[in-house]
């Protein structure tokens, strides 16, 4: 800026916004024709506004060094449209910094070398495959927020297809499914949903963004059966946490049109914890009942699976500060847990967690390495955990948030760990976030082998966006990412 004029900058970021304009159709038809999501950095860029795609552009700056503009990625997105590629996630940031390193040139024949794997790839009889049908049991915080970013995610390559929702009452149908459109519709955290949401009473119906989600009524598993609603093989997402354990769980699986059942919370007995990007690994073809782990192991297992690999990790303990949930009372009353009974919008509540133990369902070389406790805090959503840990090597901040930026960047955690290296920035910067856990750099402590590390997540969309991965995982929904991280 101190060197161009007001006017200069101000053309120059109207001609940015012109060109954004022109992405948005291209990276649209890549996502819908040929099952390519073009990201910046593992954002999403497909169905963005033009603010945020220059805005996901200026991000590079943070993480890279370097400045990317969209007159960098333009040329490079304008000559995929016309190479014929195949399915796959195309990290355009990444490409576009490449690119410009070495100094520009031919665009499509950078693009042949860098993306070979998928040009010409492209076969329009081939179909993206069988969708597979996704159920979810009960619709409350979590529930509501995969039922947002399935129908984001519909139509292109994904496949997952939300069939139904499961809830209680047999009151006033027309009423009950209006209050369901409305709470899906409007929500005070995570805002208006991106779209247009309608009821058919007649049918049971929610009707978002063109996908017809059926709306069953039921007090309990065994009283539906799903293929009468044209449900077969589907996954049933269990939200409720009433049953943790397989026997639990089991009575999903009894019912007619059911494949598997997926917890979003930690299981019980032999239920097997996945957290993705760790041990998504272990989910074999005959696991049909598996656990999302909870959020807050989510957010930090990730972390400290790089950080025992990179400096061996002796011992630590996990201190959560937790948003309250509904799980608490909203005024003083009874509850069979201790302290959870008093006021959450008003009080700091001490409290346990089994975040700590559970660790080692998913990293079993953490087994007896943790201890945890949890305070839960007046704020409706993003929570904290803040890792103490006594490491085997020495370290100081600067190597260690290094190392944990080039973890977020360019490794195969990218989805999971996000790094934020900002002194201003505060619970409500992560709303919406879909990482499972975001290092805080200008928090991090490290001396010798101590070291303490502050790890935000959004506990209802970060956790949300795993279950997600979860799901393609076990629907066998892949995606080729290109292009490939550095060994």
């Amino acid at each position: 800026m101190s060197q161009q004029s007001p006017d200069t900058v101000f053309q120059e970021w109207h001609d940015n916004q012109a060109i954004a304009e022109q992405m948005i159709p291209m990276i649209g038809s890549l996502y819908r024709h040929n099952n390519v999501v073009v990201t910046m950095f593992g954002r999403s860029l497909f169905n963005r506004s033009v603010i945020r795609i220059l805005k996901d552009h200026r991000f590079v700056r943070k993480v890279e060094g370097t400045e990317l503009s969209v007159q960098d990625t333009f040329p490079l997105v304008k000559a995929m449209m016309d190479l014929n590629l195949g399915p796959a996630h195309v990290d355009v940031g990444k490409l576009g910094v490449a690119f410009k390193r070495q100094g520009g040139g031919d665009a499509e024949a950078f693009l042949r070398e860098q993306l070979g794997e998928i040009v010409d790839a492209h076969d329009p009889d081939a179909g993206n495959g069988e969708p597979k049908d996704v159920v979810l049991y009960g619709f409350g915080r979590i529930g509501r927020i995969l039922a947002r970013v399935l129908v984001e995610k519909a139509g292109g390559g994904n496949l997952l297809r939300l069939r139904a929702i499961v809830v209680r009452g047999r009151g006033d149908i027309a009423k009950d499914l209006e209050k369901r459109a409305s709470l899906l519709r409007r929500d005070s955290v995570h805002g208006p949903f991106d779209g247009t949401i309608s009821v058919d009473v007649e049918s049971r119906t929610l009707i978002a963004n063109g996908n017809a989600i059926k709306v069953i009524y039921a007090d309990s598993p065994a009283e539906v059966d799903y293929t009468a609603h044209g449900i077969d093989n589907a996954v049933v997402v269990d939200n409720t946490g009433i049953w943790r354990d397989a026997e639990g769980l089991g009575q999903h699986l009894a019912c007619k049109g059911v494949a598997k059942a997926l917890l979003t919370a930690p299981g019980k007995g032999d239920v097997k914890n996945i957290v993705y990007g760790i041990n998504h690994q272990d989910i074999s073809d005959e696991d049909r009942i598996i656990s999302a782990a909870s959020c807050t192991t989510n957010a930090i297992v990730p972390v400290l699976k790089v950080l025992n690999d990179e400096f061996g990790v002796e011992h630590g303990h996990v201190e959560t500060v937790h948003s309250y949930t509904n799980d608490q009372n909203l005024i003083d009353n009874y509850h069979k847990g201790d302290r959870r009974g008093r006021s959450a919008p008003l009080n700091m509540v001490l409290t346990e967690t089994g975040a700590a133990k559970a660790v080692a369902k998913a990293l079993p070389e953490f087994d007896g390495k943790l201890t945890g406790n949890a305070i839960r805090v007046p704020t409706p959503n993003v929570s904290m955990a803040i890792l103490n840990l006594r490491l085997d090597k020495e370290t100081d901040a600067e190597t260690l948030n290094n190392f944990l930026r080039r973890m977020s960047l360019d490794s195969p955690y990218q989805k999971q760990i996000d790094f934020v290296d900002s002194p201003e920035v505060v619970s409500t910067d992560f709303v919406g976030n879909r990482h499972a856990g975001i290092v805080d750099a200008k928090a991090t402590i490290a001396n010798g082998k101590n070291a303490v590390l502050y790890v935000w997540y959004d506990n209802e969309f970060g956790y949300s966006c795993q279950v997600i991965r979860i799901l393609q995982q076990v629907s066998n929904v892949h995606f080729l990412k290109l292009p490939r991280a550095q060994a």
